[in-house]
Formats: C-alpha cells, structure tokens, sequence
C-alpha cells in the first residue's frame, strides 16, 4: 500500500510543482467560467459563435502545445543534468517554432473565417439564427486575431520556465491577466462604467489586452530581473542551434506536434459532428465544456506535474524512482477523480441554470456534465500514461496512443452515429466517451512494460 500512497518527500515535490500550476489552472478556468456566462447572456447565438471561433483558436493552441512538447521533454531533462546550455536551445527552437505557427494560423483564419465557422451551421436551426451565429463569430475572430502573436511568444517563453521548474512566474503573470480579462469583459461587453456596450466585440478586446499583459509580466520576469534564468543568458546572441540537437527534436517533437494537431482537429471533428443535432446542441457542449473545465483542472494539472517529475528524473537516471513516482502520482490521481466526479454529478443539475438559455439546452448540458463526471476516473489513468510517455520521448508510441486513437475510434464512432442513426446528443456523445476504455487498457499496459523509461539526453558515446 506505501508503494501507492507515496512518502512525505513524494508529497512535498508534488506540491512545490503543483500547487503554482494547480492555482493558475484554476483561477483560469473560474474565470473561463464567468467570462462564458457574460457572453452567454447576450443569448444562444452569441454563445454559440464565440464558442466554435474558439474551438478553432483551440487548434492553434494545441499546436502550439505539441510543437514545443518536443523541445520540452529535452528541456526538462537537460535541466535534469544541469546543462543550461541545452535548454537555452530548446528555448530558441521552440522561440522560432511559435512565430512560426503564429503566422501560419493568422493567414488561414483571416483567409477563410465563413467556411470555417460555417462548417457547424447547419439546416436544423432557421436561417436567421445561423446568420446571426455567424456574424457574432466573424466578427469576435477579426478581433481574437490581434491577441495570437503575444499568445504565441508566451508559450515560447512558459514551455521552459516550467520544465525548468519556474511555475510561480508563469502562475502571476497568468492569473494577472486573467483578471485583466475578467475585468475587460465586464466592462466592454455590457458598457459599465462609462465604456461602450460591444456585446461579443468586447469580449475578444479584453482577451486580446489580458494577452499583451500576460507577456508584459513574462518578459518583465525573465529580462527585467538583474539574474535572468541561465537559458536565457546569451540566448538572443544568435538563433544557432545545434544541427544534432535540432534534428533529435524534430524527430522527437514530430510526432507531438501531429499528435496534438490531429487531436485537436480530431476534438473538432467530433463538435462538428454533435453540431448536426443543432444549435442547441453547440450551447449545450459550450456550457458542459467550461463547467466540467473547473472540475477537470486537477486532471490536467496532474498531467504536467507527471511529465516534468518523470522528464527530469529520467534525465538524471533516477529510473527506479521514477517508476516508483510514475505509479504514485497515478494513484493520487485516480483517488481525487472520484471526489471530483462526485462534486460534478451534484453540480450537473444546476450549474446550467446560471445561462440565459432554454430548458432544452440545460438539460442537455446537465446530461452531458453527468457523462464527464462518470468516466473523469478514466480519463485521468489515461492522461496520466500519455504524460509518462511522452516524458520520455516515446513520442511516436504517444502518437498513436492519442490522436491516432482519436481518429480511428472516436470520431468514425461519433459520425456514424450522427449520420446514420437517430440517437441524440446524450447517448452518441456517452459512446465516444466509453472508447476512453480501451485507452485504459492500453495505457495500463504499456506501462507496465516500461517502455517509457528513456533518457534521451545521456551522452551514448560515454
């Protein structure tokens, strides 16, 4: 049972990473939250255009995160070993890597906003709330494009800073915009105080602002301290990077980067497949989402805490606590699910009343909230494999494992159903879910098997 529970040193290095993170994650997500529910009283088809150009700001987010994943998992276990030097090439690389991106996902989502958009439009709803949806989305993204440079230079920066053990300042810089946002909204979206009512436009001005605040806090952080973190002493002396180097991280990060772009346009196939069941059904997966968010934040936060602990022993060749870490943090995690299922099975019936929605789309989002809280144990076994192996570079493995999965299981299931039965939103989005199952399994076994134990900074030749 010790083996499971851990020791008051477990504890400690758990808490000291995961406390600044778990704080951030979850002044982020309750602010998500009333940010969500001030748009969402401007009525359903605000709600439900703010929530799809979203869900296309999610792919480039999460392209972002599998795009630095790479050079992050060197990061944190050339931290490992004390080799500044090596992180401060993991910093330029993932530096280039996210204006890069940042380009690419401002051209294609100024060139073609209607045909994105309107791919979750469809004829279930009138015509007139579906040009009302669209407009509402246009316009917020014209916006929210304005925000993707300083989003993408913060990621730069904060994909090492954690992975080196810097959370706190990420944590600050975060929850300070947060509340800048927070505040924005409220003031730009109903015109309080003076400011004008901008309804939706308001919302995507205050992002944008709390964008360029968080990167203020984060440069302020790193250059304006008389120490800056060793990566970035000398790291804008030039752009060089290693050729070896660069090359293990792309063939490292490739299969991240796929992963996490196909996933997200795998989680995007599946709303646009619930999207063939309405309007009603987008508001419904809208406010189902940013709810089970809140409860969700331990899961994530636990996931991050799983790759930096596991990526910077691996990297010091602690293996044997490593895998003894690798089932305690899944353990912890696996315990506080069930408290935290429980809290939303409680919350379910009442959360989507805080909306200015109808009774359809509430209980919709009741069912569907009841659905996330009874396979959140699940999902947090899986994502806690996932991290385990991505922190030591089995990338091509967690490829396979998430997106591959996704598209071969999650959405062939889901569009199916949609298409050639008659089920609702509830039971088709409960089946996709169960496929989460079979992930278990897998993920059980691969580590079992170790074969996520791997160093891949340690000098071969020596």
């Amino acid at each position: 049972m010790k083996k499971l529970i851990g020791t008051k040193e477990f504890y400690l290095r758990v808490a000291a990473l995961a406390l600044p993170l778990l704080l951030q994650n979850a002044v982020s997500t309750f602010v998500n939250l009333l940010d969500n529910l001030m748009v969402g009283r401007l009525g359903t088809e605000a709600m439900s255009g703010v929530s799809i150009v979203n869900q296309l700001m999610f792919v480039y987010n999460l392209c972002l995160f599998g795009g630095t994943g790479g050079a992050g998992i060197f990061g944190a276990q050339f931290h490992g070993r004390g080799d500044h030097e090596g992180v401060r090439s993991t910093f330029r690389f993932n530096f280039m890597l996210c204006m890069g991106f940042t380009l690419l996902a401002t051209a294609l989502l100024a060139w073609i906003p209607e045909r994105l958009i309107g791919a979750f439009l469809h004829d279930s709803a009138s015509t007139a709330d579906l040009s009302r949806t669209l407009a509402q989305g246009r316009s917020y993204l014209n916006i929210m494009l304005f925000g993707l440079p300083a989003f993408g230079l913060v990621n730069a920066y904060v994909s090492i800073l954690r992975v080196t053990g810097d959370n706190a300042l990420p944590m600050h810089a975060s929850v300070t915009a947060i509340f800048v946002n927070l505040v924005f909204n409220y003031l730009l979206i109903y015109g309080k105080l003076g400011f004008p009512a901008l309804g939706v436009n308001g919302a995507a001005i205050a992002t944008v602002l709390s964008r360029y605040v968080e990167l203020a806090l984060i440069l302020l952080g790193t250059h304006g301290k008389k120490e800056p973190p060793a990566f970035l002493r000398g790291a804008y002396a030039s752009m060089r990077i290693p050729p070896a180097l660069a090359k293990n991280i792309i063939l490292r990060g490739l299969p991240l980067l796929a992963n996490e772009m196909f996933w997200s346009i795998g989680m995007t196939m599946l709303t646009q497949c619930y999207s063939y069941r309405g309007l009603d059904a987008i508001a419904a997966l809208n406010i189902s989402n940013t709810i089970t968010q809140l409860f969700m934040t331990l899961m994530f936060t636990l996931g991050n805490v799983v790759g930096i602990m596991l990526g910077n022993l691996l990297g010091a060749e602690e293996y044997d606590r490593a895998k003894e870490y690798c089932t305690q943090l899944m353990a912890l995690g696996f315990a506080s699910s069930f408290v935290m299922g429980g809290v939303l099975l409680l919350a379910a019936p009442w959360a989507p009343r805080l909306y200015n929605t109808t009774g359809e789309i509430m209980a919709l989002a009741t069912g569907l909230m009841r659905i996330a809280a009874v396979f959140m144990p699940v999902g947090v076994v899986v994502n806690c494999a996932y991290w385990a192996l991505r922190a030591g570079g089995r990338t091509y493995i967690t490829m396979a494992f998430d997106s591959v999965f996704t598209w071969v299981a999650m959405v062939p299931i889901a569009w199916s159903l949609i298409h050639f039965t008659s089920w609702g939103l509830l039971p088709v989005n409960a089946a996709v879910n169960a496929t989460d199952l079979i992930k278990l399994a897998v993920g059980l076994v691969l580590l079992k098997k170790g074969v996520w134990i791997n160093n891949i900074v340690v000098d071969k030749s020596a």
